[in-house]
């Protein structure tokens, strides 16, 4: 459980520094007590996202991600993110990422800040 909570709180910092460095991944609405919720909320979701469903497409594109040496990860990390965001919007939480370019630096640059803190943050096996 608390394995889970470090994640959550990793994704959330990841895509906090992506809503800061991209002008096309908004956060919008409220003050920062209410921002905070929205990227924890947003960081769950993503979560469950790469837990359910990466794994499926990972699969699915075998072949490409043979073929690219690993390349199409950007592409599929872009979809995981597009995909949040439009569950964000389903779930009236104000986190929207605008356009497939975006969403590949964005996914990029989660992907990175996201490995950064998880090798800082304590990680346990509970």
């Amino acid at each position: 459980m608390k394995n889970f909570v470090v994640k959550t709180i990793a994704n959330a910092g990841a895509l906090a520094v992506a809503v800061w460095l991209l002008d096309k991944i908004t956060l919008t609405g409220g003050g920062t007590g209410k921002k905070v919720g929205t990227l924890l909320l947003v960081a769950l979701i993503f979560g469950l996202v790469n837990f359910l469903v990466k794994p499926v497409v990972k699969v699915l594109t075998f072949p490409l991600f043979i073929l690219t040496l690993g390349l199409i990860t950007l592409v599929v990390n872009a979809l995981m993110l597009l995909l949040t965001s439009w569950l964000a919007d389903k779930l009236d939480l104000s986190f929207h990422v605008e356009g497939f370019w975006t969403a590949v630096l964005g996914g990029l640059i989660i992907s990175i800040v996201s490995w950064a803190l998880n090798v800082v943050l304590p990680d346990s096996k509970d």
